[in-house]
């Protein structure tokens, strides 16, 4: 709202924040009120279709802020290594070009998971080892084939992951590349740091718990320790 409001904040690096903002909301509720009230109430169940939208709604979220962070990450490459061209690159309509390939991106792959995941056959047990519905422990749940839900877990959402991962960290070499060879003011090299420090804050706590959960191999034995 203060983005919206402030004429000052309408900037791609502000635009950018405000879609983070309202990701981070969202992210939040898909998992927390359902685990607090789990927390809370002796009945620990939630429906098929819920559990289906949570893992929908968690993917396309989290999906999405891994790319949107890669697209923040590149605003400052460019803001820092192209201060001249930058209104030119990052104007208000390739932002927005940017903001909505993100958004439409993550939506379709989590939309893959949810019709993939939806049409398993499930059997036996129907407690789920974790504490939301994910893809991994749902696999675990299912009984036939699963082979090509493991396959796009592996393949589709680690190159989701990955990406805009790798990307990132370009964007960061690029930059401190080009301050250690060109700028010789310390303010200047300071304060560029400094606004990639707190992007890199956010980055940092995303990637590492989605590494730990999602590289593991499918068994059994690494659910407790999930």
């Amino acid at each position: 709202m203060i983005v919206i409001c402030d004429p000052k904040l309408h900037s791609p690096m502000y635009f950018f924040l405000g879609n983070l903002s309202c990701l981070d909301i969202c992210y939040s509720t898909v998992t927390l009120p359902k685990m607090l009230e789990n927390l809370l109430s002796p009945n620990k169940a939630i429906s098929f279709v819920g559990c289906i939208s949570q893992l929908h709604f968690f993917h396309f979220l989290g999906s999405t802020e891994a790319m949107l962070l890669a697209v923040m990450a590149f605003d400052r490459f460019v803001a820092i290594c192209k201060p001249l061209r930058y209104i030119l690159i990052m104007n208000h309509q390739r932002c927005a070009q940017m903001a909505g390939t993100v958004w439409v991106i993550g939506f379709s792959h989590a939309l893959l998971h949810s019709i993939m995941t939806s049409n398993l056959t499930f059997c036996g047990s129907n407690h789920i080892h974790h504490f939301f519905c994910d893809v991994k422990p749902l696999i675990e749940l299912a009984c036939g084939n699963t082979e090509l839900n493991q396959w796009l877990l592996n393949t589709v959402t680690g190159t989701i992951a990955m990406c805009p991962f790798f990307l990132t960290l370009l964007s960061y070499s690029c930059i401190i590349t080009s301050l250690l060879f060109k700028t010789c003011s310390c303010s200047v090299l300071h304060k560029a740091l400094s606004t990639c420090a707190s992007h890199f804050m956010v980055v940092t706590p995303l990637y590492v718990p989605v590494l730990v959960t999602h590289i593991r191999p499918f068994s059994g034995s690494y659910m407790d320790l999930e």
